[in-house]
């Protein structure tokens, strides 16, 4: 919408009104107007108000361009002073009483936000740990919510309480208004930086430090003796390279763990029953006893890999990306310090062996792809449904210069559901953006919102024409399920807020966090899949549909498409695990035999060109299967790129970790029986 990147019009107008109520004060201050300083002041608080609401990221980018709320307290504060001096309101004691009271409140609010940073810098321990029992820990209770968060907020009350004093004071006459009001605030502010001392000298006193924490952190590792680790290090935006892999390690029947290195990572993490470890330091690291331990997973390339990667004990994984479908893509060079790379078929291999990294093909291991095991998958052959579903999730912005980009959304994606939807024969679309789209230029989130506006005319269309002729019945049925749904969602968020304790920080986290109850784990699992099946029946099935965020799920989304449109990325190889057609856009400037030679996938996809070309030939197939010319290549391309179907992905990549384990055990074995004293040596014996 704008280069501060304000989403919500209500938030550009909210943003552009203060804006104006502070030239508003600075003004009225200088001229002495008390009347349109008060009123400005407190249109600028509603402001506050809704922009704190309703666009978090904006009031986050002005903090770090040190216009934040503090200093905009700080500016009002000023004004407020200088608007006192040019009035005759106060006298001269009257005004060194403001002028006291708001240094005061100014200092009670600096002393406020020092004391939350100690106490949270001081809470911060060595390791935290999720789903680990660690009650023996003597850890306190962080401060209440109401005292340590919301800054903002709280001194738009000290503000507000101010504001109304000075009316008062305006109205009557009487200075002692805006001092009492003042008198008010600052004293709310002392009293908040008074509560909080307790809080500061117990952290100080009673929070265990780095020794006492490792020590229990060992203990526990020595009476679980896990035999896996899940070893990830990264930024929070990347957690999904963690994530995808925690259902797979949480159902090998042996015990594991899960290692991050940053602490953003441990909020990222979806509730799960694994033991989690979060150790920043490298030194704290090498301090733990993990000689039970026998395969490290990586599922990223990071140099932080090496303070694990250098203990002798275990067997180090690589698990390759899962995309493995572009043969030019690169192979990093430092995947041959692992003892193995595991890949999802024999694409992955070929591509380790060719680029010749040093990666032998004895250390590869094929394992599919465990993530795709739920999917349903279309083994018979396609059917086709009255009413066939278009799935169209673009991953591209069409930045300038982006290779492969095909300029999507911004010039292929419009053409595409423009197309779609005036498909000579009815279809349904889903349009599922990647999350990041729109986000880079503004030309793509124009683009999108175009996109958006074709399928809710559409839509309108669909729902005049359709309404006449609905069942009564049906429509009372899919209010039913939307209600139901609207129920679902609400008991997901208080469960999924029971699972994450949001009141509680890291340190509390941490001492109380054990293994969640599995009952609640399944519960949560059940009442997704709930929620799923209530979401695509309240939608008429012949409404199209924008899905935005992160619910219903990509792997939803294939369950209900009889055709996927997309690019070149993980979307499209996940979805060739259904069978089922798929399409790629074919960059602009590259032709279409040279774009299947490259890229693997696209041997067994239909193509688009520029300005979705061939749409007509694509959707055909969706009537009559027996023109689907691809079938028998996404068979061929799918076992290539992801394994052949059995074995399930998730029995051989159990049998890969059981197979290494032991091989590690081995390892080990031969190292004590190398390093071991000869028998009958004595310790004296062996000195000499």
């Amino acid at each position: 919408m704008n280069r501060l990147g304000i989403e919500n019009p209500r938030g550009l107008v909210a943003f552009a009104a203060l804006t104006g109520c502070l030239v508003t004060l600075a003004v009225a201050a200088l001229t002495g107007a008390g009347g349109v300083f008060a009123a400005a002041g407190l249109l600028g608080c509603g402001c506050e108000l809704l922009l704190h609401r309703t666009e978090p990221g904006l009031m986050a980018r002005l903090g770090r361009l040190h216009m934040g709320a503090t200093s905009r307290f700080e500016i009002r504060c000023v004004l407020l002073l200088l608007l006192l001096g040019r009035l005759h309101v106060t006298g001269p004691i009257g005004l060194a009483a403001a002028m006291t009271l708001v240094l005061c409140l100014l200092a009670g609010q600096a002393l406020h936000a020092a004391l939350i940073t100690l106490i949270r810098r001081r809470r911060a321990l060595a390791v935290a740990a999720r789903n680990i029992d660690l009650r023996r820990l003597d850890i306190s209770d962080r401060p209440p919510r109401r005292l340590t968060e919301w800054p903002g907020q709280r001194m738009l009350v000290y503000e507000l309480s101010a504001l109304l004093g000075l009316t008062a004071s305006l109205l009557t006459g009487d200075a002692r208004w805006v001092v009492a009001a003042l008198t008010l605030a600052a004293g709310s502010c002392l009293i908040t930086v008074v509560a909080l001392v307790p809080y500061l000298v117990r952290a100080i006193r009673r929070l265990p430090g780095a020794a006492q924490v490792l020590a229990e952190v060992d203990a526990w590792l020595i009476q679980r003796r896990p035999r896996t680790v899940l070893y990830f290090s990264g930024p929070r935006d990347r957690a999904d390279q963690l994530t995808r892999w925690l259902g797979p390690v949480a159902a090998l029947p042996t015990p594991s763990l899960v290692i991050v290195r940053e602490r953003e990572l441990l909020e990222a993490l979806e509730p799960t029953p694994l033991p989690v470890l979060c150790v920043p330091s490298a030194a704290h690291l090498s301090q733990l006893d993990l000689g039970g331990v026998r395969v490290a997973l990586y599922p990223a390339n990071t140099g932080r890999n090496i303070h694990l990667l250098r203990i002798p004990t275990m067997q180090h994984v690589f698990l390759a990306p899962g995309g493995d479908g572009d043969e030019a893509a690169a192979v990093d060079p430092y995947s041959k310090v692992y003892d193995q790379v595991w890949v999802a078929g024999e694409a992955g291999r070929r591509r380790h062996v060719q680029a010749a990294v040093g990666v032998e093909d004895a250390d590869i291991v094929e394992i599919g792809r465990p993530q795709l095991d739920g999917l349903r998958v279309d083994r018979t052959g396609h059917t086709p449904a009255p009413l066939p579903t278009v799935l169209y999730a673009p991953t591209r912005d069409g930045a300038a210069g982006e290779p492969g980009a095909a300029g999507e959304p911004d010039t292929a994606g419009e053409s595409i559901v423009r197309a779609l939807l005036d498909s000579e024969r009815p279809l349904r679309v889903l349009y599922r953006p990647h999350p990041p789209t729109g986000h880079r230029t503004p030309e793509a989130r124009a683009a999108h919102r175009r996109i958006v506006a074709l399928i809710h005319a559409a839509n309108e269309r669909r729902t005049a024409d359709a309404l006449a002729e609905a069942p009564e019945d049906a429509e009372a049925q899919r209010t039913e399920d939307a209600r139901r749904r609207a129920e679902l969602t609400k008991h997901i968020a208080a469960l999924d807020a029971r699972l994450r304790r949001a009141d509680a920080d890291e340190a509390m986290l941490t001492r109380d966090r054990a293994a969640p109850d599995p009952a609640l784990l399944t519960e949560a699992e059940g009442l997704r899949r709930q929620w799923h099946q209530a979401h695509w029946a309240a939608s008429p099935p012949w409404l199209h549909q924008v899905i935005e965020g992160d619910l219903p799920t990509l792997h939803s989304c294939f369950d209900q498409a009889d055709l996927l449109i997309g690019d070149l990325s993980d979307v499209v190889g996940d979805f060739l695990a259904t069978l089922k057609p798929y399409a790629l856009t074919v960059p602009a400037g590259l032709d279409e035999e040279e774009f299947r030679r490259q890229n693997v996938v696209a041997r067994a996809a239909y193509l688009l060109g520029p300005g979705a070309s061939a749409m007509q030939d694509l959707l055909r197939p969706l009537f009559d299967p027996c023109l689907d010319e691809l079938r028998i290549a996404r068979h061929e391309v799918k076992e290539f790129l992801l394994g052949p179907s059995t074995p399930p992905s998730i029995q051989r990549f159990t049998d890969a970790v059981d197979a290494l384990a032991e091989k590690g055990e081995t390892v080990v074995r031969l190292r004590d029986l190398h390093t071991a004293p000869p028998p009958g040596a004595g310790r004296w014996s062996v000195i000499r």
